[in-house]
């Protein structure tokens, strides 16, 4: 018994001193990375009243490490993102709000069930925009050494919309991954793509006169094409060379007109309404990420506007799920 409650403090013991080295270190992070601040355009002002209170947020890190897009099987990832409480609150949200996003999709041509599916994935139409400090959120992943390089352009990047007065430092929260606002823009994105459409100076992500207009305009810039497909599921024969399944998100290899792949695809006669000149790709999403998937199963051939999502967000499930509930919202609003 003594034994065990020795092992117990010893463990407690570790822990602490492991969280307080980490505090320590993340300190010292903070004054090596004011110096590369300054030098960035951000003023000395601006860096102390917004960085002052950032803290090293160790949740932050356990999410970074347990994505649901690096565990959860095709199925589940899209069944819990497109199930019909889902689609019932986004028909709800569209009634709602039915003439700005009417106009938003007029003016932008991108259509409303791909906006409202990307909200309602994103943010459940709003309702839930995270609770994280984005400043500690983003300052963690950049003290962090797995992304580092691309979470210090963030925080950057952020700090120059704080400079600028384009963003209130005092709304920033949102996810663990320093995205904000309906549509979970990152600082690049805010910077790229937002804008002010109602025309009071301020760009407000958490305001649809915002938000559903910058989200239209990120996808038009990115090259969303209205009307076109993004995926359909297939099956496969055995004989397809594997050097055509694309496990990952990153980049999609070995795209080929639509006929080429027909000789391999089961149920090609299903999707004879397809152009056979359309540019395609396979994707299967389990293979490589979840224990013992099949090589084959699920399998999807996807296009361009697959690929528009994966810019949006690179995963492969996230883009699945972002075109199966804009297609099941469309046959319902």
């Amino acid at each position: 018994m003594k034994q065990i409650k020795f092992v117990l403090f010893f463990l407690i013991l570790t822990v602490k001193f492991a969280h307080s080295s980490e505090i320590q270190d993340f300190n010292e992070w903070k004054i090596k990375f004011k110096i590369y601040a300054l030098k960035n355009d951000i003023s000395e002002d601006t860096f102390n009243l917004v960085m002052s209170n950032v803290k090293y947020l160790p949740k932050v890190i356990e999410y970074d490490r347990f994505q649901p897009e690096f565990y959860e099987d095709t199925k589940t990832y899209i069944g819990k993102r497109t199930s019909k409480q889902k689609r019932n609150k986004g028909i709800n949200f569209y009634k709602e709000n039915k003439t700005l996003i009417d106009l938003v999709e007029k003016e932008f041509k991108i259509e409303k069930e791909l906006l409202l599916a990307l909200m309602g994935i994103e943010t459940n139409f709003g309702t839930y925009v995270g609770k994280m400090d984005i400043l500690s959120s983003l300052a963690t992943l950049s003290y962090d050494k797995r992304r580092s390089e691309f979470f210090t352009n963030e925080l950057i990047t952020l700090l120059k919309l704080i400079e600028t007065k384009q963003i209130d430092y005092k709304t920033l929260y949102g996810s663990w991954a320093g995205a904000f606002g309906f549509f979970q823009f990152m600082p690049s994105t805010i910077t790229n793509y937002a804008i002010d459409h109602n025309k009071d100076d301020y760009i407000n992500l958490k305001d649809n006169e915002d938000a559903y207009p910058s989200a239209a305009n990120y996808l038009k810039m990115i090259g969303w094409k209205k009307n076109k497909p993004c995926f359909y599921p297939i099956k496969l024969n055995e004989n397809i060379p594997k050097k055509y399944l694309n496990i990952s998100a990153k980049q999609i290899q070995n795209k080929k007109k639509f006929s080429f792949f027909k000789k391999y695809i089961i149920n090609y006669s299903e999707l004879d309404f397809l152009d056979d000149q359309l540019i395609s790709a396979i994707v299967t999403p389990d293979k490589d990420i979840i224990p013992n998937a099949e090589t084959l199963n699920p399998a999807y051939i996807v296009f361009s506007n697959y690929e528009v999502i994966l810019k949006w967000n690179r995963s492969l499930r996230f883009a699945l799920a972002v075109c199966t509930l804009k297609n099941e919202l469309k046959n319902e609003i």
